[in-house]
């Protein structure tokens, strides 16, 4: 493991990932989901029953944007590649990484429907509370599935123009901004 980690941070190092206006704006709806969810959790602290439940939602969404926001520029994704490229490369197997890569991609897209379901599932009492910002988390989950099939074809798509805005970030930014809106709504319903 030593020497793959060695392999990955000599050919890795920490950096801004996306050091354009655009991806510091990206950031900044990351950070305002993780802050809106954040308050809208605080507001509800103390609670139990349903609103318990709805507390612990916006918390989980909290620490994911929060994750997100802080991955969007410091591009932990790539180290992660990185250690995989070198591991397959030691260990003899790079050669087959496509099929890799694939069950890869496979394990992150059912993993993401398996969570959101589950999620789903366990907010059932309280999905009108929140069912907007599941949809927001569902479209991060979604990007998150293209970003993890990063083959050739789907960068150059990814990085395709429409109307001057990249594709990539008319993928990212929604899924936030939906968290962010619908926990701004949902502090604003709540009694204080």
């Amino acid at each position: 493991m030593r020497t793959t980690l060695t392999c990955a941070f000599t050919q890795w190092s920490p950096g801004l990932g996306d050091n354009h206006w655009m991806g510091w704006l990206t950031v900044a709806v990351y950070l305002l989901a993780a802050v809106a969810s954040g308050l809208a959790a605080l507001q509800l602290s103390g609670a139990t029953g349903l609103d318990g439940r709805e507390r612990r939602f916006w918390i989980l969404a909290a620490g994911l944007m929060l994750a997100l926001a802080l991955n969007k520029q410091l591009d932990l994704q790539s180290l992660l590649t990185m250690i995989a490229r070198c591991h397959s490369q030691l260990a003899g197997w790079y050669e087959a990484r496509r099929r890799v890569q694939e069950g890869f991609i496979l394990l992150v897209a059912v993993g993401g429907l398996l969570v959101l379901g589950v999620l789903a599932l366990s907010l059932r009492d309280i999905l009108g509370r929140v069912w907007l910002a599941l949809v927001g988390l569902g479209f991060v989950c979604g990007f998150i599935v293209v970003r993890a099939a990063s083959f050739h074809h789907v960068d150059l798509a990814l990085g395709s123009r429409l109307a001057g805005i990249k594709l990539n970030w008319l993928l990212e930014v929604p899924g936030p901004a939906l968290v962010a809106l619908f926990a701004m709504l949902r502090r604003a319903r709540l009694p204080d």
